[in-house]
């Protein structure tokens, strides 16, 4: 993402009708025969730059990633990233790989290479075995907050919708052969992970850099960069980097995704310009609800974070409407979103889809096949 979200005066990142966007995807590579995680990231990568696209390696050689460059509306990204999975599976079909995206790998093994870089190799080296069993891939949707100062205010205001965001994006119910019944069973491998999970909240730009500090001086991570908690000012761009979801199976759903975060760092925005606070939910209230949304998605009994209470998916996703609704009027997006959310609650996300076929099927290989076609299935409903 550095290289496309640069930096540039305000006036050069802000779109007409709101920040502007720009989302990272990770994908898995498999076998074209028999569906099983392949290990040539860099044989693919190479090819996709001899396509005019630069697929980015990531921590295990079953991985690639796509940045898409800034966007100032939904219809724009969408372009962007289906060019990008597009041209990311044509450069796979060289190597017989196929591109899939899924969140976890489907079918096994359990222990996975890692890329070979020296930051690649030193995690693997003092993290051990989460190096090795890796493997995991998600969508991180960056939207334009230049002062650093208010990307922490405006981290603490998306921090409680988090869960939400979880639910609607499970895409890894099935992990290594095993049928979880879990909705992000990545989540529940990232929070694995010294720092990750939903973020503490923080009092102000000072108490936040303390705390990154304490963590690499004392070991417990290599640099900022290894901060992986699910909402984070990024280190390195004027962003807020929202990074909860799982890989999106579509293009559309990733747009959805992206379209809702962008309306909710609007929203909090606005909020820090009012001068309201963000309603400090205690952290392991938090972890609790995000347990929870890995675990039931869509499907099931959540955990309100505002309330610690019991409630609905439906009901959650309908109070979430509520708070972004003034910003995704704005955009132009709100009918698009509400509809797009009411099909989500009636036919589930990814992780359903994924248990739906395997009951279907019986058959893993064919649940891999089917993923790889819908992860550059052209649905056009956006």
């Amino acid at each position: 993402m550095s290289r496309i979200l640069g930096s540039g005066s305000r006036a050069s990142r802000q779109g007409s009708s709101g920040p502007t966007i720009g989302v990272e995807e990770e994908f898995l590579l498999v076998d074209a025969h028999t569906a099983m995680l392949r290990m040539d990231n860099a044989a693919v990568a190479r090819s996709a730059s001899e396509l005019g696209l630069e697929l980015q390696l990531e921590l295990t050689q079953c991985q690639v990633e796509t940045n898409t460059p800034i966007c100032h509306d939904a219809r724009e990204l969408r372009a962007h990233l289906l060019r990008m999975r597009t041209v990311a599976a044509a450069a796979a079909l060289r190597h017989d790989c196929r591109l899939v995206a899924t969140a976890a790998p489907l079918i096994g093994p359990w222990r996975i290479s890692v890329t070979d870089s020296d930051r690649y190799r030193a995690m693997a080296e003092r993290y051990g075995a989460l190096a090795l069993e890796q493997g995991i891939c998600g969508c991180h949707v960056h939207v334009d907050v230049p002062e650093r100062e208010t990307a922490i205010e405006v981290c603490n205001h998306v921090r409680p919708w988090l869960p939400i965001l979880l639910a609607l994006g499970g895409n890894s119910r099935i992990h290594r052969d095993l049928d979880t019944g879990f909705a992000s069973w990545r989540w529940i491998l990232w929070s694995r992970w010294p720092v990750s999970g939903p973020p503490p909240y923080f009092d102000s730009r000072r108490h936040y850099e303390a705390l990154v500090d304490m963590l690499v001086d004392s070991g417990t991570i290599m640099d900022e960069r290894m901060v992986y908690w699910d909402v984070r000012p990024s280190s390195h761009l004027p962003t807020v980097e929202v990074r909860v979801s799982d890989v999106q199976p579509t293009v559309d759903d990733a747009v959805l995704l992206a379209t809702i975060v962008r309306a909710l760092v609007m929203t909090a925005t606005r909020a820090i310009e009012r001068g309201a606070g963000a309603p400090p939910v205690a952290l392991e209230t938090l972890r609790a609800a995000s347990w929870a949304a890995a675990r039931v998605g869509v499907s099931g009994t959540a955990l309100d974070p505002h309330t610690g209470r019991p409630k609905t998916p439906a009901a959650l996703v309908g109070a979430l409407l509520d708070h972004v609704h003034d910003a995704l009027d704005e955009l132009g997006e709100y009918r698009r979103v509400k509809s797009a959310l009411a099909n989500r609650l009636e036919d589930g996300n990814g992780a359903d889809w994924q248990h739906r076929t395997l009951l279907r099927s019986g058959d893993l290989t064919q649940v891999v096949k089917l993923a790889v076609t819908r992860t550059v299935q052209d649905i056009a409903r956006w």
